[in-house]
């Protein structure tokens, strides 16, 4: 791995301060526990974090095609280049890292000893659009939504979907073919409800999971895109557009985490897996929590 001199720690001061001990919320003052900082800088559009069962923050580049890492220990470093211009990432429990490769327009799964392997690049006999965000439930099937920004040029697919990669690998479905643009996309931990964010319809939905690659019910969760999206522990849904808007598990509106640039996906992190990692635009951010990871 080697480590870039991005200009580090500097420190951006947010208005959002916790109080109290935290319960089921309707105050988001409550779920912030400090400021948020500018970790890194220098990047071109940093997007998909994610992090390890360490609490190291994987998240890309995808103009300079590259996957970086920010340790549990405030170190920047690069774990991989040349990624087709890799997008959203999501850890399997075997410690595979999975990457929507959007410009390479494929799915595939890094080993931890770093062997690349392709999980899908095309369905129906057409190429994906851009892979974007992905979710992984417990069965190992994986969720993710193929939008396109920018240039048509090439599309082979009939419009923007949402598919799901059976446990097995060997087959592919589309499971949502009726938005504008999909885009971010996370489940529970609990494995009973998906949440996907049509950013072109600027919506976002909540399904119920009824089995691997098997969704019902789908019904409006809130009036708002995203771009990516994360869970805390008590259910909360943090979506990204030009802050990090905040719903309770009810779809009620909390407020908003601003952030200097505008955000594109978050995640929770760190030793303790309580704060939040922010990717927006040429940089990395983070803020304290006292709420962690769903799941963790």
């Amino acid at each position: 791995m080697r480590c870039y001199g991005i200009l580090l720690s500097t420190i951006v001061t947010v208005g959002l301060w916790a109080s109290s001990c935290i319960a089921q919320t309707d105050n988001l003052a409550e779920l912030v526990d400090g400021e948020v900082k500018r970790l890194a800088n220098g990047f071109k559009f940093t997007e998909g974090p994610a992090a390890d069962d360490r609490g190291n923050v994987y998240f890309t580049d995808i103009p300079n095609e590259r996957i970086l890492i920010w340790t549990i220990g405030g170190e920047l470093q690069t774990h991989r280049e040349n990624t087709g211009r890799a997008n959203g990432l999501y850890f399997a429990t075997n410690g595979s890292l999975l990457a929507c490769e959007g410009g390479a327009r494929r799915m595939t799964s890094q080993s931890p000893k770093g062997k690349v392997k392709v999980l899908t690049d095309s369905y129906g006999g057409g190429k994906y659009n851009s892979p974007n965000d992905l979710w992984l439930d417990k069965w190992g099937g994986v969720y993710f939504t193929d939008p396109r920004y920018g240039s048509q040029d090439g599309k082979e697919q009939d419009g923007f979907h949402v598919y799901y990669i059976a446990p097995n690998g060997k087959l592919v479905t589309r499971v949502i073919d009726d938005h504008v643009k999909p885009n971010g996309i996370i489940g529970t931990s609990d494995n009973k409800t998906l949440y996907v964010a049509d950013a072109g319809g600027n919506k976002t939905y909540a399904y119920s999971i009824t089995g691997p690659g098997e969704i019902r019910k789908k019904s409006l969760f809130c009036e708002s895109g995203s771009d990516g999206m994360t869970l805390d522990h008590l259910g909360n849904l943090y979506l990204t557009k030009s802050s990090v808007r905040v719903f309770n598990s009810k779809g009620k509106d909390l407020g908003n985490i601003a952030v200097p640039e505008g955000p594109a996906n978050v995640t929770f992190g760190g030793k303790d897996y309580s704060t939040l990692f922010i990717t927006a635009k040429t940089g990395l951010y983070s803020v304290k929590m006292k709420v962690h990871g769903d799941g963790r």
